[in-house]
């Protein structure tokens, strides 16, 4: 059975979340601030996160950024705010999602679910040989899952990297922000789609020299992105 940790302040929020994930057979812990999850995680194991960003005595965010020392666990963001500017900092700190408020317990689990499956295909993978992929100073280690620009390695997210991947292994094939979110989130696109965009701009300032005229990951208007070569 797989163990949830959820952080969140509101109560009742927590409640409907706990109940929604225990009715799929989950093991649902509950902490109700910053304090509470760290002692929590220090003594116990999960498999995923469900983070609220704004908590009582700290933020999800550095709670994000202590468990990425630590793990690489799936690591999901709940928000009442859609602030961009919020919303990279917390996918910048290591987290893979984000929900914003309001939405459907049904989602969550949805979300829940998509995320173990992605997390237990990597983890789960045996490459004997490094797959790599080269595109005029792009170096993509797939199997390493790391990444170079004109030989300075850059740092990636889960996230980015996946969908990074999955681009330049695609290459001049346009995709929509609701293949792409359905590829790399392995779910339908229902709601926050927006982090696709959220994503591709993170990843453009790592790759790009010029972000206003990226030579890799092309924006197709109106329909979507792709990779140039």
């Amino acid at each position: 059975m797989k163990k949830v940790l959820i952080v969140e302040d509101d109560i009742a929020l927590a409640k409907s979340l706990k109940a929604a994930l225990e009715v799929k057979d989950y093991q649902i812990e509950v902490a109700d601030c910053y304090n509470l999850a760290i002692r929590m995680f220090q003594h116990m194991t999960f498999d995923i996160l469900v983070v609220d960003i704004q908590l009582p005595d700290g933020d999800g965010i550095e709670l994000c950024e202590y468990i990425r020392k630590q793990s690489q666990l799936p690591i999901l963001f709940l928000t009442a705010n859609d602030n961009e500017e919020m919303l990279v900092k917390g996918l910048n700190s290591g987290g893979d999602d984000y929900m914003t408020k309001p939405f459907s317990p049904s989602e969550l689990v949805a979300r829940v679910k998509a995320h173990l499956a992605r997390y237990e295909r990597l983890i789960g993978s045996n490459v004997e040989q490094n797959e790599v992929i080269e595109i005029r100073g792009l170096k993509i280690d797939k199997t390493a899952r790391r990444v170079w620009v004109n030989g300075e390695e850059k740092s990636f997210t889960t996230k980015e990297f996946d969908l990074l991947t999955f681009l330049a292994g695609h290459p001049n094939h346009v995709y929509s922000k609701e293949e792409l979110f359905r590829e790399i989130w392995d779910m339908e696109s229902i709601g926050d789609i927006a982090t696709v965009t959220v994503h591709i701009k993170k990843i453009r300032e790592k790759i790009e020299y010029d972000t206003s005229h990226p030579q890799y990951i092309e924006t197709i208007w109106g329909v979507g992105y792709r990779f140039k070569v």
